[in-house]
């Protein structure tokens, strides 16, 4: 009897973990989802996102934790980019498992740093009070398998459309390249505004690719371009040049 009751509890407790592991898994967006709604505290007030978002690029930056060295100086490196996000029409969101009273300290400490011998400018994008891990089970950061808020490091890029267009998730001891993260929305905004693709490690000005040129000839052979901006590299692959 005793036995039984044994093996009732162990096969409870592995159905517990199986359906928390897979909540985990549901709550991840995919690529061309609408990003999941909040509302939450943050350094700029309350947050209703998207709704405050409304009609710019998003980015989501999330942290395990404040006052963390490898953290820390991604968000300096986001504040030095600020300007030329704006420019781009890009806002950023950063969330961490932290209290919003915390959040404040964190800030007030990085505007005093000189990372990299700069001054560190004022940092306008808001932090988000995400301490109960609302938004992080959301957006399917914590990790299946993992106890602990270490794993919530993702960077969600999100149109003005809402819907989630690229993903990146970062060990916590590698710090993240803002400059790729960067280029990468300028890649979709390449993308939808031209209709085209971006070979491999493509940078702004750069040549894109053509998702396809159309066969003209009777014979179904592959026509050439006409456009003397569009040149080819095989018959598969054609580039447009961009400047």
């Amino acid at each position: 009897m005793r036995m039984t009751f044994v093996a009732i509890s162990i096969l409870a407790l592995s159905a517990s973990t199986v359906m928390s592991q897979e909540k985990s898994r549901a709550g991840l967006p995919q690529l061309g989802d609408v990003a999941p709604s909040f509302t939450a505290k943050s350094t700029n007030g309350t947050i209703d996102f998207p709704k405050d978002y409304d009609g710019s690029w998003k980015i989501i930056f999330s942290h395990p934790a404040d006052f963390t060295p490898v953290c820390t100086s991604e968000i300096l490196e986001l504040a030095e980019m600020q300007d030329d996000l704006k420019k781009m029409n890009v806002r950023c969101l950063v969330v961490s498992a932290d209290d919003l009273d915390k959040h404040n300290q964190w800030v007030k400490s990085m505007e005093s740093l000189k990372y990299k011998n700069r001054e560190t400018p004022k940092i306008t994008f808001a932090l988000v009070d995400d301490h109960d891990l609302t938004i992080a089970s959301k957006y399917g950061m914590i990790q299946p398998g993992v106890s602990t808020t270490k794993d919530v490091r993702g960077v969600f890029i999100i149109d003005p459309k809402n819907k989630v267009r690229a993903m990146f998730y970062y060990p916590m001891e590698v710090g993240r390249n803002t400059e790729e993260i960067k280029r990468t929305i300028l890649a979709l905004q390449t993308v939808d505004k031209n209709t085209v693709f971006t070979p491999a490690n493509w940078e702004a000005g750069n040549d894109v690719l053509l998702p396809y040129v159309k066969n003209s000839d009777e014979k179904g052979g592959q026509a050439k371009p006409t456009d003397p901006d569009t040149y080819e590299v095989s018959w598969y692959m054609f580039l447009k040049k961009m400047q």
